[in-house]
Order: C-alpha cells, then structure tokens, then sequence
C-alpha cells in the first residue's frame, strides 16, 4: 500500500537506489496504490554513471510492498519492503530485476519484468 510521500526501493540496474512517490496514476481521488499499479516518483538517491539521475521524474510499478496483499484463493503475500521498477512507455529502463516480484505483475501485462525476475512468488 503505497501513498503520496511513500518511499520505495528500486529493483533494477537503472541507476537510481530510492524514489519518492508523488502521483499514482488511476484516477485523481486514489488514495493507495497496490502491487502492479503504476506510480510517478522522484529519484532521491542514484549511483553515478546510471541511467537515470537524482532529481528525475520517473513513472514506476510496484513489485513488492510490505503491506499483505490477499490473493483470490484466500492466501496472503507480503514482502519485507517496498521496491518498484522504473518503466519507460511501459517496457524497462534496465535491464536485470533484482529479487522477488509478485505473480500479480503478470496479469497486469509486465511479461518482460516477471520473465527477468530471479523468483516470482
């Protein structure tokens, strides 16, 4: 369950190492967003020599969230922290996924991403 102001780990090889979500995109009055929802952040901190800088504005997905997510045959899924991957014209900026992702993404159409993850749960 990510929010306006919600910090989020990067999951890729894009370069940047934490965003700050300002926008999900949806609707104007949606509150929360969800595993597999697409989100507008700002990179707060990068490593030099990446693809994307600190400062940008970047639109992401959701992968993992910390929050449990309940699944239609009744189980749970939650993850330890809160990551995204930053998508440009909804394909990847990088090129390598880094830890699990959540089997949701499929059904979303993020094919590439789920294909490029280590483990999809």
């Amino acid at each position: 369950m990510i929010q306006k102001e919600s910090y989020l780990d990067v999951a890729d090889n894009s370069g940047a190492k934490e965003l700050c979500c300002f926008h999900i995109v949806g609707s104007t009055r949606k509150r929360f967003a969800f595993l597999g929802d697409t989100i507008i952040c700002s990179v707060k901190k990068a490593i030099p020599g990446g693809l994307v800088k600190k400062g940008d504005i970047v639109t992401a997905v959701i992968v993992r969230t910390k929050k449990a997510h309940r699944r239609d045959d009744g189980s749970y899924i939650r993850f330890g922290d809160n990551a995204a991957v930053i998508i440009k014209d909804a394909e990847m900026i990088g090129s390598r996924v880094f830890g699990p992702v959540a089997r949701e993404l499929r059904a979303k159409g993020y094919l590439k991403l789920v294909s490029l993850a280590p483990e999809v749960l």
